[in-house]
C-alpha cells in the first residue's frame, strides 16, 4: 500500500457474506442472442462478485431497484469470481472487447486487479468500485467512483458494543479473542477501529489471541482452536459474516453459551436469529448489500449520464443491531433473507 489509508481512502478488500450463484458468461450471451437483441437494447453493465455470500444478493437487488430489470433498463452481466483475480481478469476481458456500458466490481486484489481494471477504462469501459477496490493511487487512476462503508467505523460499532456488554458485566479486564479476514485490508482497518472503541471504553480489555478463518467451517476451526488455548476468553470479535458466526457455532459447540459473549460484522439470516436467541451474539454491525447495490447503479447512472461525481468515494451507512429485539426487527424486515 502506498500511502496511510484512513475512512476516506478506498480500502483493498472486502468482508465475506452467506449466497448467490455464479451466472455463467456464455450462457448470457446466448440468452441475449436468443431475444435477438432485445435483451442488453438499453445497455449492458458487466457486475462482478467477490464471492457467493448473501452480501452480494443484496447487491444484486439495489443494482436492479436502481438500474430497473431488463426490459426496461440495461442488461446486468453478472459473474461471482470466487475471490480469484484470474477469473476476475477474464470476466473484465471480456466485458472490455464487448465494449460494456459500465463495469461495477468488487476487485478480488488491491494489486493482481490493478491490470483488469486499466483495460477496462483503456477500453472506455468506465469502472465503479463497491466494497472492494484496488490500491488508492491505481484507484484514482482507472476508476471513476467507490461506493465504501467505513471500515474503521464499522469495527467501532463492535468495539463500542463490546465495550459496553463488559461495563454492564463489571469486567475490568476482559480476554477477548479475534476471528479475522485480513487477507483483507478492510478487515485490519475494522480491526483497528474495534479495538481503539474498545479500548476507550475498557482500558483493561486485552485480545489474547487472532486467527484468520476466512471460510466458515475454517473461522469455526480456529475459534474452537482459539478456545482450547484460552479457556478464560470472556467474548469473541468477528471480523466478518464467517468470523462472527464460526465464533457463535464454536462457543455454543463448547457448551460455552452464556459465559461467553460474541459481536460481529454482516447481518443474515442466520446471523439475526443467533442475536433473536441472545445467549452468544449480542451486537451486529452490517452493511447492507441491498444499500450499496442503489449507490452503486446511482453512480453507473451519473457516468453514464456524464454527471459530475460529488466526490471520488461515495459512502455508505454503517447500520448497528443489538439485542433480541433488533434481530427480530431484522428478521421482520428481510423475509427473504436478502441483507
Amino acid at each position: 500500500m502506498n500511502e496511510q489509508v484512513n475512512e476516506e481512502t478506498p480500502m483493498k478488500h472486502a468482508k465475506r457474506r452467506a449466497a448467490l450463484p455464479a451466472l455463467v458468461m456464455a450462457a448470457v450471451l446466448a440468452v441475449t442472442a436468443a431475444c435477438g437483441g432485445r435483451v442488453g437494447e438499453n445497455g449492458r453493465i458487466g457486475v462482478v462478485y467477490l464471492n457467493a455470500e448473501g452480501y452480494y444478493a443484496g447487491v444484486e437487488r439495489g443494482l436492479r431497484g436502481t438500474l430497473g430489470q431488463e426490459d426496461e433498463g440495461p442488461q446486468l452481466l453478472q459473474t461471482n469470481i470466487q475471490s480469484d483475480p484470474a477469473k476476475e481478469s477474464s470476466f473484465i476481458n471480456t466485458m472490455s472487447s464487448a465494449k460494456a456500458d459500465a463495469l461495477i466490481v468488487s476487485p478480488a486484489s488491491a494489486t493482481a486487479s490493478v491490470p483488469a481494471m486499466r483495460l477496462a477504462e483503456e477500453s472506455g469501459v468506465p469502472v465503479i468500485c463497491y466494497n472492494t477496490c484496488v490500491e488508492d493511487a491505481q484507484a484514482r487512476k482507472y476508476v471513476r467512483a467507490f461506493v465504501l462503508g467505513s471500515p474503521t467505523g464499522f469495527g467501532r460499532v463492535s468495539g463500542e458494543q463490546m465495550g459496553d456488554h463488559f461495563l454492564r458485566a463489571g469486567l475490568k479486564d476482559p480476554q477477548v479473542g479475534v476471528v479475522n479476514c485480513e487477507q483483507f485490508e478492510v478487515c485490519v482497518e475494522r480491526r483497528k477501529g474495534f479495538e481503539q472503541a474498545l479500548k476507550e471504553k475498557v482500558p483493561g480489555a486485552r485480545i489474547v489471541a487472532s486467527q484468520q478463518g476466512l471460510q466458515l467451517d475454517e473461522a469455526v476451526e480456529r475459534a474452537q482452536q482459539l478456545l482450547i488455548a484460552h479457556p478464560d476468553l470472556d467474548a469473541f470479535y468477528g471480523e466478518a459474516g464467517s468470523q462472527t458466526l464460526g465464533a457463535v457455532r464454536a462457543v455454543e459447540a463448547r457448551g460455552k453459551a452464556g459465559k461467553i459473549a460474541v459481536f460481529g460484522g454482516d447481518m443474515s439470516v442466520e446471523a439475526a436469529k443467533k442475536l433473536q436467541d441472545g445467549r452468544v451474539l449480542k451486537g451486529v454491525a452490517d452493511i447492507s448489500g441491498i444499500k450499496v447495490g442503489r449507490l452503486a447503479g446511482r453512480a453507473a447512472q451519473d457516468v453514464l449520464a456524464g454527471r459530475p461525481q460529488t466526490g471520488f468515494v461515495i459512502p455508505a451507512p454503517v447500520d448497528r443491531y443489538l439485542g433480541a429485539q433488533d434481530g427480530a426487527r431484522w428478521l421482520r424486515e428481510h423475509p427473504d433473507g436478502i441483507p
